[in-house]
C-alpha cells in the first residue's frame, strides 16, 4: 500500500467550485483560495435559515494510545459510503495544529484511501486560520502590556495578568518565560509564558461564535487579569475589541475542500479536545447541517474528552445534538488497554484484547449517558476480520450495541460501506433522547465532581489551595454558572497518562481552574496537564522535506 502522502499526491483533486455547486453554492458564495480550496461566505447561513437540519452524525473514540483508534479516517471513510449511496452529506473536521504536524502526531487530515484534500495544505498553513488567532491573541497580550506601560489607568495588578502569549509550535521552552529585560525603555519585567495558539480562549470564542456581532461580544468579555482591587479587567476595557475582531474578520468563515473521492469537507477551528473544548465550528457545523441531509463531525480524542464536551458545551449553546454516535477503535488500541505492549500491539491474544474491552465498555456507557444511539466501528488497519473482531462483535452485542468492521484506510468508502448501512437503519428508529450530563446551575465543585465520577469514572476529586482560591474567585465575579470544560490528558480516562483501560478507586486532582469568560466556560487543569506541549527526542520535523519541484515528503 502506498503512504499517505503518495495517495494524497497521486489524487485527482476536482476543482472546488464543482464541490461547492454540488451542495447548492453559487460562485458568489466562494472566496478562492486557489483552485481546490475556498472560504464560505456567512450570507449562506442567513440565506438557510429557514431551511430544516439535516441529521447529525457524532464520531469519537476510546481512549487514545500510541497504536491509533482511526477517528478521522472513519469520518471521512464514512463520509466517502455515504456518496457512495447517493446520499446528500457533508463532514465537518477541525484544522490541523502545525504542533502535532512537525512534533509526534503528525497530520490530520486522515490516512490511506480515507483522506481530506488537499492534504499538503490543510496540514501546513491553510487559509491562515490560526495564525489569524494568534496574531489576535498576542495582540491582545500587547495591548494590556503597553496599557500598564503608558500609566495603567485601569489599575490592571501585573501580579495579576493572566493574559499569556501564543505560539502554533510545540516550544517547552516557552512554557514559563520573563519578559520586559532590558531597561525600562523596553517595558517591565514580569513573569509570563505562552500556550499552543489552538489553547488559546480566542480560538475557542472564533469555534463558538454564531457570528460577527456574537465574536465580538465574547471577545469584549475575556477576562485578561484583575485590578489592584480585585476586579476582573475585560478586554473591550482596553478598546481591544474592534481591532481583534477585523484580524479575525475572513477566519470566521469555513474552509471548503473535499474528500479523496470528492464529498464536500468544512475544516474550520482547531481546538484541542485535552486542553480546549475539542470541536470544529458551530458555524460549519451549522452550515453542513443546513446544506446535506446527512452531517458528519468529529470531536477530539476520546469519548470522555471532545465528545463530553460537544455534548455538555457545544449542543446547549445552539440548541441541537447528534442523531448518533459512532465509537472507534482498533484491536491493537484494544490490545494496548489490555496490557500488550506497544511492540506486541498487532500481535494475537484473546485474553489481552478481552481485558482491554473495558476501555471501550466505559466509553460506551458514557456515550449512553446522553440518551444517545452509539455504534462501534472497528478499524481494519490492515487486519483480517477474524475470531478478535468477533470476541469484540458478541461484546458489543451483549450491551446492546452493534459493531462494524471498517476498511476504508485500505478501500476509501468502499471499505465503509457496512458502517453506512448501520448508520442509516441507526437513523431510522427514531429520535434519542438526549439529556446533559449536568446541570450548568449547579456549584462549580459539583459540575466537576460529576464528570469525573461519571464519566472518568474517578471515586472524588482532589482540590490544591490554588483551585480552591480560583473558585472562590469565580464566583464572586457570578460566573460560577458556567459549564465545565475539563483540561485532562488524552492518553488516559484518568489524569495520569501511564494508567490504561478503565480504572476505578481513584482521585481526580485539580490544581487550578481558569476562566474563559469569553468562551463561556471555566477551565479545571487536572494533574500534570500543560497548555504548551513540547516536542518528542525525534520530531516529525525531522522526517519532512521539498525539493526544487515543490514535492514535499515526510509529511505523514
Amino acid at each position: 500500500m502506498l503512504t499517505d502522502v503518495e495517495i494524497a499526491q497521486s489524487a485527482k483533486l476536482r476543482p472546488i467550485i464543482e464541490i461547492a455547486r454540488e451542495i447548492g453554492l453559487a460562485e458568489e458564495d466562494l472566496e478562492f483560495y486557489g483552485k481546490y480550496k475556498a472560504k464560505i461566505s456567512l450570507k449562506v447561513l442567513e440565506r438557510l435559515k429557514n431551511k430544516s437540519n439535516g441529521k447529525l452524525i457524532y464520531v469519537t473514540a476510546i481512549t487514545a494510545t500510541p497504536a491509533g483508534e482511526g477517528k478521522t479516517c472513519c469520518a471521512i471513510g464514512l463520509t466517502q459510503a455515504l456518496g457512495k449511496l447517493n446520499k446528500r452529506v457533508m463532514l465537518t473536521l477541525r484544522e490541523p495544529s502545525l504542533g502535532p504536524v512537525f512534533g509526534i502526531k503528525g497530520g490530520a487530515t486522515g490516512g490511506g484511501y480515507s483522506q481530506v484534500l488537499p492534504m499538503e495544505d490543510i496540514n501546513l498553513h491553510f487559509t491562515g486560520d490560526i495564525h489569524a488567532v494568534g496574531a489576535a491573541h498576542n495582540l491582545l497580550a500587547a495591548l494590556v502590556e503597553n496599557h500598564v506601560y503608558h500609566g495603567n489607568e485601569l489599575g490592571i495588578d501585573p501580579g495579576r495578568m493572566l493574559w499569556r502569549r501564543v505560539v502554533d509550535i510545540s516550544d517547552r521552552q516557552l512554557r514559563n518565560v520573563v519578559v520586559g529585560l532590558g531597561g525600562k525603555a523596553h517595558g517591565f519585567p514580569r513573569e509570563t509564558g505562552f500556550d499552543i495558539t489552538v489553547a488559546s480562549e480566542i480560538m475557542a470564542i472564533l469555534a463558538l461564535s454564531k457570528g460577527m456581532d456574537d465574536l465580538k461580544e465574547r471577545l469584549g468579555r475575556v477576562i485578561i487579569g484583575y485590578n489592584y482591587d480585585g476586579r476582573a479587567v475585560r478586554a473591550k476595557e482596553l478598546k481591544a475589541v474592534g481591532s481583534m475582531a477585523i484580524l479575525l474578520k475572513d477566519a470566521l468563515k469555513p474552509n471548503l475542500v473535499q474528500t479523496l473521492e470528492g464529498q464536500p469537507v468544512f475544516i474550520h477551528c482547531g481546538p484541542f479536545a485535552n486542553i480546549a473544548h475539542g470541536n470544529n465550528s458551530i458555524i460549519a457545523t451549522q452550515m453542513a447541517l443546513k446544506l446535506a441531509d446527512y452531517a458528519i463531525t468529529e470531536g477530539g480524542f476520546a469519548a470522555d474528552l471532545g465528545a463530553e464536551k460537544f455534548f455538555d458545551i457545544v449542543c446547549p449553546l445552539m440548541g441541537w445534538h447528534p442523531d448518533v454516535v459512532i465509537l472507534v477503535a482498533s484491536i491493537r488500541a484494544l490490545n494496548i488497554h489490555g496490557g500488550a505492549p506497544k511492540q506486541k500491539m498487532n500481535e494475537k491474544n484473546l485474553k489481552v484484547l478481552e481485558k482491554g474491552l473495558v476501555n471501550l465498555d466505559k466509553h460506551i456507557e458514557n456515550v449512553k449517558k446522553f440518551g444517545l444511539p452509539v455504534i462501534v466501528n472497528v478499524n481494519a488497519f490492515n487486519m483480517t476480520r477474524d475470531d478478535q473482531f468477533e470476541l469484540i462483535k458478541d461484546h458489543c452485542a451483549k450491551m446492546g450495541v452493534k459493531a462494524v468492521w471498517s476498511e476504508v484506510v485500505e478501500r476509501g468508502g468502499e471499505g465503509g460501506l457496512e458502517l453506512a448501512h448501520t448508520v442509516l437503519e441507526t437513523l431510522e428508529k427514531g429520535k434519542p433522547n438526549f439529556k446533559l450530563l449536568y446541570d450548568h446551575n449547579l456549584p462549580i465543585q459539583e459540575k466537576i465532581n460529576i464528570i469525573a465520577t461519571e464519566i472518568y469514572g474517578a471515586e472524588g476529586v482532589n482540590y490544591t489551595t490554588r483551585a480552591e482560591s480560583d473558585i472562590k474567585t469565580i464566583t464572586r465575579e457570578g460566573l460560577e454558572k458556567l459549564p465545565i470544560n475539563m483540561a485532562k490528558t488524552q492518553l488516559s480516562i484518568t489524569d495520569d497518562p501511564n494508567v490504561k483501560g478503565a480504572p476505578r478507586g481513584w482521585r481526580l486532582t485539580v490544581r487550578e481552574v481558569r476562566i474563559s469568560a469569553g468562551a463561556g466556560f471555566l477551565i479545571p487543569l487536572t494533574g500534570e496537564m500543560m497548555t504548551m506541549p513540547g516536542l518528542p527526542k525525534r520530531p516529525a520535523a525531522e522526517n519532512i522535506d521539498i525539493d526544487a519541484t515543490g514535492k514535499i515528503t515526510g509529511l505523514f
